[in-house]
């Protein structure tokens, strides 16, 4: 069976640096990346296999690889502008439900001379704060869906466990009826035989 491979592209702008400032870090955007395989599409499969994921630059070369992971959460700097890829490979033979995540963010500045010096520093606080937050928010996405996964899991094993049961139960109840006729058939021969 050949892998199921799924391409995603996010376009990625990099802010220009401001003509007359520049600050370490600012120059390019910063891109926050999240997945969680959250299930297989049958209850009886489980296991650890995971997907693979490849995040190539405009140009081709490769950003980032993730192999083989259920969940993975990792950032990066964009050092070219244009459409980035983001590739998943799953070897598994099921398919696979994937919660992705991405978020691409960019330090701002407000260029206005006669604000600068009063509203300047609260501008970039309030975008710092901005930042922090959907950081949080992130972080509170990619633990949803770890939980989620977690529980169809859960689910998912107890609905084997169940079935286990179920069925052993029944294998219990049959060779209990079988031993029952072969003791009855048992008896009925030496109940014959000492007749004679």
């Amino acid at each position: 069976r050949k892998p199921l491979v799924r391409c995603a592209l996010l376009p990625t702008e990099t802010p220009p640096p401001h003509p007359r400032r520049r600050f370490a870090g600012t120059a390019f955007a910063q891109v926050h990346v999240s997945f969680v395989v959250i299930k297989a599409d049958t209850p009886w499969h489980y296991s650890e296999d995971g997907v693979d994921l490849v995040v190539k630059d405009p140009n081709g070369n490769q950003v980032h690889d993730s192999r083989a992971k259920v969940s993975d959460k990792f950032e990066f700097i964009v050092q070219k502008r244009g459409v980035h890829r983001f590739c998943f490979t799953n070897k598994s033979p099921y398919h696979e439900t994937v919660d992705f995540d991405v978020h691409v963010g960019h330090f701002s500045y407000f260029d206005q001379h006669a604000k600068d010096e009063h509203f300047g520093p609260l501008f970039e606080q309030i975008r710092k704060l901005d930042e922090d937050l959907y950081n949080v928010l992130f972080e509170q996405h990619w633990l949803t869906a770890q939980t989620d996964r977690q529980a169809i899991l859960n689910e998912n094993m107890s609905t084997r466990a169940i079935h286990k049961a179920l069925l052993e139960s029944a294998a219990l109840i049959a060779a209990s009826a079988v031993q029952v006729y072969l003791l009855r058939r048992l008896f009925e021969r030496k109940l014959g035989t000492s007749r004679v």
